[in-house]
């Protein structure tokens, strides 16, 4: 696409919002947008991006060197290139990249799910739930990706791919990180959704003001018209007040008027009157399961179809995810990695036990030191014998960041064993015939990441050798 008119037709939908000082020669074709100066090829437009830990704008001469057409800056450079300056090189580049892929959100049904908890479940169960009703549906998240919300051009041009291959419906996460990185600015919603806000992410964010701020972008009218809010507490009531006020049609969940009984192996609750039963246990199940409901029935789904399709919904992986029982012994893999996560995975754990509740559990290195110590305060409380491990120590010492666990527990009263499969290994030994035994954290995730390896590591995979289900 040429340049100038790649700019004008930003210019046309945005007006001001897009902000870019200047028209690009005539001329200039554009092929491509491209962000890592080390995956640029001839033709690509190169967004100079500032970063924490690097500046596009140092590498500009080497994309030029590799043929990009034109730069996109926040700075002008001293270089013979072709440069369109804007204020916001991430916001402008999401734009750009959408215009480029001819607005794929337009051709699909999109669906935003964001929250600090719940959204690759919410995400999950709603692919199999459209599916169920013959929707041709595509998923983007942490189950189906390396990152839970590519970047900018990465993600239009799998939209545009996906509305070509015929898909109807998208069904994606949309991380903090990425609204606050404009990474999904430009795409129409359909619908959204939002589960929840708690701590997490603050190594990033700083503060759980500005941790708010990002994740209540996707609840702005510059997204979407509807969303689906779940205002079991304070934060979701002002989210979901927030959205009205910014002229979006929001849909309540409230857990509470669920009328839920939850079960060992599953739950059943009141959705628009009439029951559902659904093959997943715990409270939070429901919650999602409710998110998921509304979502579906805001794409176009009937009611009644919706609510046989949730009765159909096998377990997501690493979420709540049971391994089959040896001796009378449960083990059950969650992803549970934050304080109210690893609350909730307890919670659930407790109701479908008929011994005691064994928690095994790590936090991760480089990451928010603030919440190790609430989570091991978490862990005692809602657990009768805790074994404290390792997770993905990064660059940290293990021990380190146990330390910073321990600092929010009776340390005398808990179990400490770093090596993590040694620790899963110590909880199923010491478990008796109805205990349940939680291995919190890293849930669907198969490498552990030590240092600057990955190295093979699948909770679910050490769990079921432990217990002799493997051959």
């Amino acid at each position: 696409m040429d340049l100038g008119e790649l700019l004008e037709a930003a210019r046309h939908v945005w007006g001001d919002g897009f902000g870019a000082d200047g028209i690009g020669a005539p001329g200039i074709d554009v092929t491509g947008i491209a962000y890592d100066s080390r995956r640029v090829v001839p033709g690509d437009l190169f967004c100079c991006l500032p970063g924490t830990l690097a500046d596009g704008h140092d590498h500009a001469q080497e994309a030029v060197a590799a043929g990009a057409a034109a730069l996109l800056v926040e700075r002008h450079l001293d270089l013979e290139v072709d440069q369109v300056v804007v204020p916001d090189a991430r916001r402008s580049m999401a734009l750009l990249a959408t215009v480029l892929h001819d607005f794929p959100s337009r051709r699909l049904a999109v669906v935003g799910v964001t929250g600090t908890n719940g959204k690759t479940s919410v995400v999950r169960m709603l692919v199999g739930v459209l599916r169920q009703s013959g929707r041709h549906v595509a998923e983007s998240g942490t189950l189906t990706g390396d990152r839970t919300t590519p970047e900018a051009p990465d993600l239009h041009a799998r939209l545009a791919a996906w509305a070509d291959e015929g898909v109807d419906v998208v069904c994606m996460e949309v991380s903090s990180h990425a609204l606050a990185q404009h990474r999904v600015d430009g795409i129409g919603f359909s619908a959204v959704a939002y589960t929840n806000l708690t701590r997490d992410h603050l190594d990033y964010h700083g503060s759980m003001d500005a941790y708010a701020s990002a994740k209540k972008r996707l609840l702005e009218r510059e997204f979407s018209s509807r969303a689906v809010v779940v205002v079991d507490d304070a934060s979701g009531r002002q989210r979901a007040a927030a959205g009205r006020r910014s002229g979006l049609e929001v849909v309540e969940v409230a857990t509470s008027e669920a009328s839920a009984v939850v079960g060992r192996d599953g739950s059943r609750f009141t959705w628009r009157n009439g029951e559902v039963d659904l093959a997943l246990p715990g409270g939070f199940a429901v919650t999602n399961a409710l998110v998921v409901a509304e979502l579906a029935v805001l794409v176009g789904m009937p009611v009644a179809d919706v609510r046989v399709a949730l009765g159909l919904l096998q377990s997501v992986p690493g979420r709540f995810e049971s391994l089959p029982e040896v001796a009378g012994i449960r083990v059950v893999i969650d992803y549970a990695h934050t304080p109210d996560a690893l609350t909730a995975a307890l919670a659930a754990a407790r109701e479908v036990s008929d011994g005691r509740v064994l928690c095994v559990f790590g936090c991760g290195g480089g990451r928010d030191r603030g919440k190790r110590p609430e989570m091991g305060g978490v862990a005692q409380s809602g657990a009768d014998v805790v074994v404290v491990t390792s997770d993905n120590p990064r660059d940290e010492p293990p021990e380190g960041v146990i330390a910073d666990i321990l600092s929010g527990m009776d340390a005398s009263e808990v179990i400490v064993e770093p090596d993590r499969r040694a620790a899963i290994a110590t909880a199923i030994g010491i478990a008796r015939s109805g205990d349940l035994v939680l291995v919190a954290g890293k849930g669907h995730e198969a490498m552990q990441h030590v240092g600057t390896d990955l190295v093979p590591f699948d909770d679910r995979v050490v769990a079921a050798e432990i217990l002799g289900l493997s051959s």
